[in-house]
Formats: C-alpha cells, structure tokens, sequence
C-alpha cells in the first residue's frame, strides 16, 4: 500500500504531537515547546523537547529525533502501518485501500507542485511584461512597493483563454486541469481559469505553491472580484490558511497570531511590519484552520471589518469556536472601525492605530455578549427573554464542561445587571431596621408582588415560626437566596405565605451584589411580639450567629408540613393497615415531639442567650481582685 505524502502531511497535522508523547511520558510546558527526560536514554536532567508547531521530537542527548509516525514505531515499537492506521483511527481519516495504482497516482501529485510552480514563473513573468501594466499600477496605488510585489509572487494572467496551454505546454493538460488551472465543460476545448487578473499564489505550510487567488482588473464586469482554485489533490481550501509559512515563524517570536478577512489585508499589514498575519480562502473559518490556530499560539486575534457583514463574521468564527474551546485555548476579537479595512486603517491612521487595536483585542466572551446585547432593541420582557435564551443558546453548544459552566455563569451575570439595573433609591424611604417590624413598602418591590404580600398576610400572622422566618429572611436579605430551594418547597405547602416567600426570592434576586439592606415589607406582617424569642430578631445580635439561627429555624419550618404531610398518609392507612399504620403514626408522632422540643428549646436558648449578652454588655469584666480587666 502507497500512502502519498499529502495524506501523511494530513495525518501528522490532525493529531497533537505532544497530546501522543504525553500519555507514556511525563512533559512540561517550555514556552511554545515542551520537555521532559528522554525516554530513549537515561538521564537526570531533561534534553527531550517536543514541538507541536514544528511537528517533531527531539532529544539533544542521544540525538533521538522524529515526527508522530517515528514516535509509534520508536517508542510504542508498532510496524509503519500499525503506527498510521492507530492514529488515522484516532484522527478520523480513513486509510486509503490498496491499490496497484497508489503509488502511480502519488507521483502524479508530487509532479502537481512541478506544474504549480511553473504556473507562478509564467504569472510573475507576465506581470513585468508589457500585458502586465495595468496589473502594476493596480499595485502602485495600493501602495506596495518592489521588494513586496516579489515577496509575496504577484503575478498577471492574460486575457486570451489559451494562454496558459501555450506556456506550458510541456505539461500534460490533464496535470493542467487537475491542478485546477485550466476548466473543463462538458465537451467543450478546456479553457484558462484565471484570465485578466492580477495573481497571488497560496502555499502549504512547507512554502510550496499549490493554488492561486486572482483578483479582477477590468472595471464594470460582472465576473467575481476574487476568484481561487478550486479544492485539488493538493489544495483544501478549508485546511490551508494563506501566508501560514511566512506567519508561523513571526509569531513564535511575537506570541500572536493575526487573522484577516482576505490576503490582500495580509500583505497590507506584512507592508507595514506586521508580520505574523494569516487569512481564510474565500471561507469562515473552518474547525481545521481553528485547529492549525491553536498550534501555533493559544489565543489568536481574529480581525475583522468594522461593517455589518464584519460582524457576522466574527460571530461565525466565534460560533464555530465555541463548541472546541478547551482550557487556555481562546479567540481575541478586534472589531475595525466602521468603514475601514485594515489597510485603509493603516493609510489613514498609521502602524500604532493599528497595533493598539490589536493590543486591546476583546475577548471570545465579550464579542459574544456585546452582539448578542445590540442586536436587537430590548423594549419587552419578550425581548430579554430573547435575549437569555440566545445566550444560553450558545453556552450549551461548548463542549467542555467547566469552561461551559464559567461562561453560563458570566453570561447570566452580565444578563441578570444589564436586564435589570440598580433602581433608584427614593431618598424619603426608611431603610433602618426597627423593633415590631417593617412599616413601609419595600421599592425594591414591584407593585404586583406588594399587593400578593397584602393579600396573603390579610388573614393575620398566626403562625409564629413561619412570621418569624419571613420577618428575619427580610432582615437579612443576603440569606434568602442562600435557603432559596427548600423555601421554594416550603412556598408551594403554603398557601398563605407562599406568595410572601415567592416575594422575598424574587426581591433578592433584584438586588446588587453586596446589598445588605433590609428588605421593607407591609406592617401586616408583624413578627413574634417578644422579640427575644429569636434571636434573629433581636437588635445588637451578632450577624453571623443570627444567620446561624436564621438557617436552623428554616429547616425546622421547611420540616414541618413534610411531617404533618407523613401523619397524615399514616393516618389514612389504618383501614387498610392497621398495625403498620399505627407503627408508622407512633414515629412520626415521636419525631414530632421532637420536633416542637426543639423548636422550645431553640427559643429559650435564644431568649437566655440574648439574657447573657444584655448582662455582658451592662456589667464590666473583673479580676479575682474585683478590678475591671480589658
């Protein structure tokens, strides 16, 4: 079987080089690299290090040196097919079937970069001939001067539409055609691709031509403006990222990666000195690009226009992210200004204007929640509804289960203080705690939840342990949200003061993130009269031992319909089953004792408690001697 070099170039960049060696072999991160103590030869000190950018291993003690396939057979000691078909399975590529002509059709590609190459000679030619003086000034008024019109290999196709058969015709046509440079339709004579245009050629990440990109010249035409190869045997438009070769050795001196919309930006930005630029092929960005992305550095900055459709692309780049994002691996998002491209940016306003925009790259998470916030008004609840569920829309799509979990958390965050702001507090409105309860509106009430604590108190607060709770969960509103599940229980048992309980999660809820203060309920409300019976309602009480005895008696409230619930049931079952039912009653009826013991007891060791801190308070500390002591 003949695998050709493409699809193990394919192979080897689809899998993580360290990923592999990580699992036999204990690595640390060295900067872009990692190292580790050789596991071919003993040594105390490590000389191993591992490239995923560079695609090898290497060892500056025993001179081990390979690539992902040499690994397997090396280490793991796997024949060359074993080691290929292990990680093509892991890397979801099929391994080509045997075939007599394999190695036949291999050779056929390697002579395609032949062909590709001779294409770029005859283009740049074209471009200093005389048919290539439009395409020159094309250049001039964009600036780019010699040494980058022959960096980059700009080039001229002809017009007529035999050109390129003529040129190089020592080439088999069919090598012309599979190379994507010349059309073939249906029985017609095949026909040049690329006519009258300006051309760029595109690379591999060895630096070897395997397409081209032609932008038109003539005005008033209806032929598209940019125009690439189509996918070949060596080109995949949506694996290859334009300028990688030149990009991936600046950025591992910038730590910074660059993606622009197309390769006209790229060699604008290369124009100014910025060097480390890659672009797309007519695409959004694929999982693969994204992929070859974060080989090279772990946050690249995506750049896009600052127009509509600028920001559309962004949001698909960050769409298409979201569901890869692993930890430490992230996108960066600059957004240009409104009508400007990056080389219109640099014209108008210079190389700095520029580097402080990518300098100040927003974040994956801020891009998203800045589009999704404008993109539409939010003048109804349905608009906010839209809103979150857009959102969480989004945070469900991310794989990975703590990153998904921080972004749903910042996201709400960001939702629950933008949706509903801080209200204006009224300037007359009382916040002060006093004995016997609060006597006016909360105006961190909506007027619907005042009016269902009116209705649900008018029957009177009979019920000391419940008033109690609510009075003290509205002294100390931080701890409402705290006990918010089993007082959601307890609301649903509860006809009367389930509204009221439903009230006070929905206030704290509104309020900002380190409010303290009380929330003001309706004076029908009105506590236990003896206040020392809880300790929670007392003035002067320590905050945390209040809360401490606030909780106990919301377990003891959230208990008690459950116990009356299970007597109940017990209660019904004696026709059916006597002796079981009274078994069960005695039980309850025992724990329900229990249950009102405790209650007492919590409330006179309230009472005597709040008794020695009054006394503590009044009389001084003394010696043995009688003297007062610090």
């Amino acid at each position: 079987m003949a695998l050709s070099p493409q699809w193990l170039d394919e192979l080897r960049a689809r899998v993580t080089l360290s990923s592999v060696i990580m699992r036999t072999v204990k690595l640390q991160k060295a900067g872009h690299e990692w190292k580790a103590c050789c596991p071919f030869h003993n040594e105390k000190s490590p000389s191993f290090t591992v490239s995923d950018q560079k695609g090898f291993y290497h060892c500056f003690g025993c001179q081990a040196h390979g690539d992902i396939i040499s690994w397997m057979t090396d280490q793991r000691g796997l024949s060359f097919m074993d080691a290929v078909k292990e990680l093509a399975a892991e890397a979801g590529m099929e391994v080509p079937a045997a075939d007599p002509g394999s190695a036949q059709r291999a050779e056929q590609r390697a002579g395609l970069h032949d062909v590709m190459q001779a294409a770029q000679d005859w283009f740049a030619q074209n471009l200093q001939g005389n048919g290539g003086s439009g395409a020159r000034d094309y250049l001039k008024t964009r600036g780019f001067d010699a040494h980058t019109v022959s960096r980059f290999g700009f080039g001229f196709a002809p017009s007529e539409r035999q050109a390129m058969k003529l040129a190089l015709s020592h080439y088999e046509e069919l090598m012309l055609i599979e190379g994507g440079l010349r059309i073939v339709v249906d029985d017609k004579e095949p026909y040049d691709r690329f006519r009258s245009r300006l051309m760029l050629p595109i690379h591999d990440a060895r630096g070897r031509v395997i397409a081209f990109g032609g932008r038109i010249l003539e005005a008033n035409t209806k032929a598209p403006k940019y125009l690439n190869s189509p996918d070949t045997p060596l080109f995949d438009k949506g694996s290859t990222l334009y300028n990688l070769h030149r990009a991936g050795p600046a950025s591992r001196q910038t730590n910074r990666l660059v993606v622009v919309e197309g390769y006209m930006d790229v060699i604008a930005l290369a124009a100014a000195g910025i060097e480390d630029a890659v672009a797309p092929l007519g695409t959004a960005l694929t999982e693969r690009q994204l992929e070859m992305l974060w080989r090279m550095v772990e946050t690249p900055v995506l750049c896009f226009d600052g127009d509509a459709a600028g920001q559309r692309a962004a949001m698909r780049a960050v769409s298409r992210a979201l569901p890869m994002l692993r930890p430490s691996h992230s996108l960066r998002i600059v957004s240009l200004p409104a009508g400007l491209d990056p080389d219109d940016l640099l014209i108008q306003r210079g190389r700095k204007a520029m580097d402080d925009l990518l300098n100040n790259a927003a974040s994956l998470l801020d891009t998203l929640w800045t589009y999704e916030r404008d993109l539409q008004p939010l003048n109804s609840p349905e608009d906010k509804a839209g809103l979150k569920s857009r959102l969480l829309g989004h945070v469900d799509t991310i794989q990975d289960q703590d990153i998904r979990a921080l972004y749903k958390r910042e996201l709400l965050e960001r939702f629950s203080a933008f949706a509903f702001p801080p209200r204006e507090r009224k300037p007359w409105v009382k916040r002060d705690w006093r004995p016997g309860g609060f006597k006016q509106p909360n105006p961190s009430l909506s007027p619907e939840a005042s009016t269902r604590l009116k209705r649900a108190s008018s029957g009177g607060s009979r019920d000391i342990l419940a008033t109690a709770v609510v009075a003290g969960l509205a002294r100390f509103p931080d701890q409402v949200l705290r006990h918010s599940e089993p007082l959601g229980r307890y609301a649903e048992s509860d006809q009367r003061l389930g509204p009221v309980i439903d009230s006070l999660i929905e206030a704290a809820e509104t309020l900002e993130v380190g409010d303290i203060s009380p929330i003001l309920i309706p004076e029908s409300i009105v506590p236990p009269s003896d206040e020392t019976r809880f300790s929670f309602l007392r003035e002067g009480i320590d905050p945390k031992a209040a809360c401490d005895d606030l909780a106990e008696a919301v377990s003891l409230l959230v208990e008690r319909p459950a116990l009356e619930a299970a007597l109940a049931a017990a209660t019904a079952r004696f026709e059916t089953d006597p002796e079981g039912a009274f078994a069960e009653q005695q039980r309850l009826l025992k724990r329900k004792l229990e249950f009102e013991t405790r209650l007492g007891q919590m409330v006179s060791e309230r009472a005597a408690r709040a008794a020695l801190n009054d006394s503590d308070r009044q009389t001084p500390n003394t010696g043995q001697d009688g003297t007062e002591t610090d």
